[in-house]
């Protein structure tokens, strides 16, 4: 089992910057790929960036890319999403998966098996 927690949502400005943390616990959490999901009030939850066990490999969705960065440090069980160039349309509960492997269809949800209960972000306009 891994324990996922966010952190670092709030209120920006659009055009501002925000970076999500994601602490992770548990069997071997290093081991696992992960991903950052979004859902916005009354829409379906999106995938937003993945990335493998070893940081090597990620994978952004369109909307997202070129704005959004996902990394992590192993030696410290974290998971980060630097949020640049905010948008309103960002606004939404950010939520970080673990996955047993990178699988080709990273950006399917279904995928991963742990997750966290979210963080809010807003994005003002």
């Amino acid at each position: 089992q891994v324990q996922l927690v966010e952190s670092g949502g709030g209120l920006v400005q659009a055009g501002g910057s925000l970076r999500l943390s994601c602490a992770t616990s548990g069997r071997t959490p290093s081991t696992y790929a992960m991903g950052w999901f979004r859902q916005a009030p009354e829409k379906e939850r999106e995938f937003v960036a993945g990335i493998n066990s070893s940081g090597g490999s990620t994978g952004y969705a369109d909307s997202v890319k070129g704005r959004f960065t996902i990394s992590r440090d192993n030696a410290n069980n974290m998971i980060y999403l630097q949020m640049n160039s905010l948008k309103p349309e960002d606004t939404a509960v950010y939520y970080c998966a673990a996955a047993l492997r990178f699988y080709s269809d990273y950006f399917n949800g279904r995928k991963y098996a742990y997750w966290g209960q979210g963080t809010q972000v807003t994005v003002s306009s």
